[in-house]
């Protein structure tokens, strides 16, 4: 008898599915460490509790670009263990700072669903939120993934594709009440820009690259517990369309905040993911780059302290945006072979 999780396909799915997902996860220092290792991520609240105590923290808080990740790896073994690809986020929203040693529980409900015309997949939507050991929401995300069909003769017509919005509004997004910025030290940022000196327009190419080589995807990987197939699986994936494993999204989002750092060092506190989308695969080998784009600054009436800040993050590997023709191409809306990542989110900043 085969009693292995062989993981959901496409047909499995139907809308207003409950899914409480398996293995919660007590959030350490060691795995905070690890992140930092394995991006080489440098932003300073996250890397010296005198620092994140000065402006009101209780200790260094977790990364919520960490949090998030930790959160998508409890949804794939029950969602996207059989995924061809994790395509797009929307709606991702912070509630409530998470501290290591808090812990992590996950649910999803089945929001979406289509079948496509090759017959062989379709794509899932799937509205998750992430809830700490006090029962208090901190994070929730919706994302579309593309996933294998067990039967491709299997007819599923129950197309139900929802409606995304564009982005979490500023009124929605979460200040830290602890949060106190008017005791930023500049120094400890690398005395980069303050969102004050900053201007709808600007755009920052973050200069430095990162190679992305086998061990630190994976390793990346693990640390999310994240099992999907097509991340580990050589074997797997020798005879896919690619020929070998895809790098995870989310060490793509991860690696270009980390670059970030080179110009939006005061990028503090990850607010919102308003939208998101893996437009093209990499794979270990691959060098990758960042340019962040300054869409609009928010000011707060009663905070003279600090502003929100939102920012289109793109990703581009082995190519620079300045040497290609056309990042998104806006009359068929494709994007250069080039381009990893086109993500909009937003920041607390000091002001």
């Amino acid at each position: 008898m085969d009693t292995q999780n062989q993981g959901m396909f496409f047909e499995d799915f139907y809308i207003g599915q409950q899914i409480k997902h398996g293995v919660p996860r007590t959030i350490t220092y060691a795995d905070c460490s690890m992140y930092l290792a394995l991006t080489g991520s440098r932003f300073a609240l996250h890397c010296a509790e005198p620092v994140a105590t000065r402006v009101g923290f209780r200790t260094t808080p977790v990364d919520n670009f960490l949090l998030f990740n930790i959160a998508f790896g409890k949804t794939v073994n029950d969602v996207s263990r059989n995924a061809v690809a994790n395509l797009g986020y929307a709606e991702v929203q912070f509630f409530t700072t998470v501290y290591p040693d808090d812990t992590i529980y996950v649910c999803s409900e089945v929001i979406g669903k289509k079948a496509n015309s090759n017959g062989e997949t379709g794509v899932l939507y799937v509205h998750s939120k992430a809830y700490n050991q006090r029962q208090q929401l901190v994070l929730q995300f919706k994302r579309w993934v593309m996933i294998n069909k067990r039967d491709p003769l299997a007819n599923d017509s129950s197309d139900t594709v929802p409606e995304l919005q564009s982005e979490v509004e500023a009124s929605g997004q979460l200040i830290p009440h602890c949060m106190n910025l008017s005791r930023w030290q500049d120094y400890v940022s690398d005395n980069q820009l303050r969102a004050s000196q900053l201007n709808v327009g600007d755009s920052i190419f973050h200069q430095d690259g990162v190679t992305l080589n086998d061990s630190d995807h994976s390793m990346a990987t693990r640390l999310y517990q994240n099992n999907a197939r097509v991340h580990f699986d050589q074997h797997l994936m020798q005879s896919q369309k690619h020929g070998q494993r895809l790098v995870y999204g989310g060490h793509i989002i991860s690696v270009c905040r980390a670059l970030s750092y080179n110009g939006l060092a005061n990028g503090l506190y990850l607010t919102a993911i308003h939208s998101g989308k893996h437009t093209n695969p990499s794979f270990a080998g691959d060098t990758i780059y960042a340019q962040s784009n300054i869409i609009a600054i928010d000011q707060y009436s009663d905070r003279d302290d600090l502003a929100l800040v939102k920012v289109q993050l793109l990703g581009f590997k082995n190519n620079h945006p300045s040497s290609m023709p056309f990042v998104k191409d806006v009359d068929n809306g494709r994007y250069h072979q080039d381009v990893v990542l086109d993500m909009e989110l937003s920041y607390l900043m000091p002001k």
